[in-house]
């Protein structure tokens, strides 16, 4: 079996499946193999369940690299030069640098916005309700008001980033750095039940929805 297959099969799918249902099956994929849905106390779940995750990122990340790369074949006709003067404008790159960038209020929901770097980005009132953020740099952004409802921000640098009344019901900040974060009368709970997942959240610093500072 090829390297390409297995990633297909990790993520249940059938080889040559569309971008779309790659993001899909990896969301639900994540959604069942998340350690927070694990048992604490069984150590070999939350073992199988790191080891799953790790996989199912893997598989996600090369089979959406390889179908956003352009593909090119020996009878392929050489690509045509660029024309100049367009008119549209052509969405970023993954690679792009989007610190500093004016995105408030802007709808953002579903986006991937995995590894790009949005520091100091204004981001206020956005809605980023199931988007992707896997890595994500928001080091200093504004998101006061933004929906992040069910967002996946494993890993993501939030570090003194502005979460002041944000929605923060059904996100996953799992391994994300938020140091300094203002996070003041953010929504997080609904009544007594926590409903954000923060495993391996770093908090250090940051001002909490009770206008407390976290220890």
């Amino acid at each position: 079996m090829s390297d390409l297959e297995q990633y297909y099969r990790i993520l249940e799918l059938e080889p040559g499946a569309t971008l779309e249902e790659v993001n899909q099956a990896y969301k639900d994929l994540v959604f069942v193999w998340h350690p927070d849905r694990i048992p604490k106390d069984n150590l070999r779940l939350q073992h199988k369940a790191q080891d799953k995750l790790k996989a199912i990122n893997e598989a996600r990340e090369k089979l959406r690299s390889l179908k956003t790369k352009p593909q090119t074949t020996l009878n392929s006709p050489p690509p045509e030069p660029q024309k100049p003067f367009q008119t549209t404008q052509q969405p970023p790159k993954k690679s792009s640098d989007l610190s500093g960038k004016d995105y408030s209020r802007a709808n953002l929901s579903n986006k991937d916005l995995s590894g790009r770097n949005l520091s100091y980005a204004n981001l206020s009132g956005a809605n980023l309700s199931d988007s992707f953020m896997h890595k994500v740099n928001l080091r200093g952004a504004n998101l006061s008001e933004a929906n992040l409802f069910r967002a996946n921000l494993l890993l993501a640098d939030l570090r003194e980033a502005n979460l002041r009344a944000a929605n923060l019901i059904g996100a996953d900040l799992s391994g994300a750095d938020l140091r300094g974060a203002d996070l003041t009368g953010a929504r997080i709970r609904s009544g007594e039940r926590l409903l954000v997942k923060l495993i391996g959240t770093n908090l250090a610093g940051a001002i909490m929805p009770d206008g407390a500072i976290y220890q």
